[in-house]
């Protein structure tokens, strides 16, 4: 089956181009029938694939052709089928393919339905291609193929300027860590003489920790990641990003591609863990967007705008992982996160769809009793994301805590109140949103309804993994088998063994105390509900003029601060070179050019009179002239 892993990006592909070509002559939800189906297909392909893995199969390369070659440079075109890729199949086949199916309901009524879909299967095929590639360059293929598909979707209502500036705003920051990324290519080019992946890992085995050079390289690929996975301070662009549909924000900005930067740093983990540097950047940098995102979205009131802040709280915990070393919790939260995230994010959907295009939790409330499934879906979701047992954030944030421990106990703490803070503006939303009284206009022509299956049954399924995907990460202390360490045993142990190394072994009480911050949550769900129930704190949900809580409120003024900091004197200097360098200096040197052309000509051509007696005569004065300077230069 390895043989035919190039069928997974290609349906997408198809997809993408038959849509594309036909999309006036597809009826009804044609598109959206036959886009599920080119990401379903993969999907199973995958899970054969997965199956071939769990059953012993080798990590293997499959060349699809000879692509690149420069002198001693080989770049073939080729994906490399391991546990990690396999995995990212899973989820960005599995639960893309869910997303497309709630997409059918969700976007029914739209003119662009099958514009959406086209998109929505090219951002498929990008991703697979990002986590397919064998080497940085089909890596970076993918990485700019979902940008750009990501643009056209956050600006898919494009009627909307705002919408068009959040796209723009997306597209560029990302451009800025691109730039990071793209340095680190030739710099991996000039040491290693290759972009593949098992040749620059097989030779970092002898280079020496600490390398200036692998500091660099690793620094400005992290560069990269900060932007795709929206992480200090490039993550002004993910909330922004809420502009596009429900399900472009549960795909794209909780899924697949703001995880690309977690899964490139965990495939160059080898990397990675050569510069002692470099783990402690991401660890700060993750840590920091944790607490700032976190502590952000407690006071927004928009729904989908504190699931945003939320996606780059949780990414902050991954890059906390990946920084301490812990590279198979980065990817066991990356996995549990796409499922109750993907879940959050859809139902979310599904309330705005009730609400008629209503986002504000303020005015909803009441909405248990009206959409009572999404309700309890949504209550999935908030219980698994917050960390609580059995659901499957509580064993991917308890392996993530157990990481940071094993770096730093202040990083444990630190992470902890992040855990915390999730908790909080989780079930705030849940509150404000769907107890007490309602605080919307419920029209009688439009009553507020319940969405249709096609809309709940993806939700289900992912309500139903974010129960049980933790399953798969049962510590040894809980009597489970810690069946993700073993999954991934081949690909980090090593680097997982070289971070830990010198460092004492956690016993089993202290590992058992280290789960105590569950306790710590239940108590904030229950002040939450004390606060926004019991003592019915609906509608005073902005600060109360107090300095710190303007400043989250308003989101530390970052978008400010960029503004006055970044695009303000770029604007200016664009400007001044507009107004001055461009139309004085340059247009004016042009212009003043092709008049001086003109006047010469204007002039010049008064010689040309048609007198032949003219002529003779100007003939016999240079003549004489000739004479005259040949005679005083002997």
């Amino acid at each position: 089956m390895l043989d035919y892993i190039w069928l997974v990006p290609l349906f997408p592909l198809i997809g993408f181009l038959l849509i594309s070509f036909n999309f006036r002559r597809f009826k009804g939800t044609s598109a959206g029938i036959i886009a599920s189906l080119m990401v379903f297909v993969p999907f199973v392909v995958s899970l054969l694939l997965f199956n071939e893995i769990l059953g012993g199969a080798e990590a293997r390369t499959v060349e699809l052709f000879s692509w690149i070659n420069i002198r001693h440079l080989s770049i073939p075109f080729s994906f490399l089928v391991d546990r990690l890729s396999v995995l990212m199949l899973l989820i960005v086949t599995g639960v893309g393919f869910l997303i497309h199916v709630y997409s059918i309901g969700y976007m029914k009524e739209d003119p662009g339905f099958n514009r959406f879909f086209s998109y929505m299967n090219l951002f498929v095929f990008f991703m697979l291609l990002l986590v397919l590639g064998s080497n940085y360059l089909i890596l970076f293929i993918g990485w700019e193929g979902v940008g750009l598909s990501s643009y056209l979707l956050i600006g898919f209502w494009f009627k909307n300027q705002d919408y068009n500036n959040a796209a723009k705003k997306a597209f560029i920051m990302n451009r800025i860590g691109d730039l990071g990324f793209l340095l680190a290519l030739f710099l991996l080019i000039q040491q290693f003489g290759t972009l593949n992946f098992k040749e620059i890992f097989a030779q970092s085995s002898a280079i020496p920790v600490g390398s200036l050079t692998i500091t660099f390289i690793t620094l400005l690929l992290f560069a990269g990641a900060i932007g795709k996975s929206a992480q200090i301070p490039l993550f002004t662009w993910l909330p922004d990003a809420m502009a596009g549909p429900t399900p472009v924000s549960a795909l794209i900005h909780a899924a697949t591609m703001v995880t690309a930067g977690v899964y490139m740093v965990a495939r160059s983990n080898l990397l990675f863990v050569l510069s002692p540097v470099t783990m402690m950047v991401i660890s700060v940098v993750g840590i920091a967007t944790a607490l700032l995102a976190g502590s952000i979205a407690m006071l927004q009131n928009d729904i989908k705008k504190i699931l945003a802040y939320s996606t780059v709280s949780q990414l902050g915990f991954m890059f906390v992982a990946l920084g301490a070393g812990a590279f198979t919790g980065a990817m066991f939260h990356l996995t549990t996160h796409a499922f109750f995230k993907a879940l959050l994010f859809l139902a979310a959907g599904s309330v705005i769809h009730a609400l008629h295009g209503e986002q504000d939790i303020r005015r909803m409330g009441g909405l248990k009793g009206k959409i009572p499934v999404t309700y309890w879906l949504f209550l999935t979701g908030s219980l698994a994301i917050a960390g609580l047992p059995p659901f499957a954030g509580f064993f991917s944030k308890d392996m993530i805590l157990l990481g940071a421990f094993h770096t730093s106990p202040v990083l444990w703490v630190l992470s902890v109140v992040a855990a915390l803070m999730t908790a909080f503006y989780m079930f705030r939303l849940l509150f404000l949103a769907f107890w007490g009284k309602p605080a919307f206009q419920e029209d009688a022509a439009h009553p507020v309804h319940e969405s249709p299956g096609s809309m709940t049954l993806p939700m289900a399924l992912l309500a139903l993994l974010s129960i049980i995907g933790g399953l798969i990460g049962v510590p040894h202390v809980l009597g489970g088998s810690d069946r993700i360490q073993a999954y991934f045993a081949p690909l980090f142990s090593t680097s997982e063994a070289a971070v830990k190394h010198g460092s004492e072994a956690i016993s089993v009480q202290t590992e058992l105390w280290l789960m105590a911050p569950v306790v710590l949550i239940l108590v904030v769900i229950l002040l939450v509900y004390s606060r926004y129930v019991r003592n019915s704190v609906g509608s005073a949900t902005e600060p109360a003029g107090s300095f710190l809580g303007n400043l989250v409120y308003r989101k530390f003024y970052f978008d400010e601060l960029y503004e006055s900091m970044v695009q303000k004197p770029v604007a200016g200097l664009s400007n001044f070179l507009h107004d001055v360098v461009e139309l004085k200096v340059i247009d004016r040197f042009v212009n003043q050019t092709g008049n001086l052309v003109v006047w010469m000509g204007k002039n010049v051509r008064y010689i040309q009179t048609g007198n032949v007696g003219a002529y003779l005569f100007y003939m016999v004065i240079s003549i004489i002239l000739i004479l005259f300077f040949n005679l005083f230069n002997k």
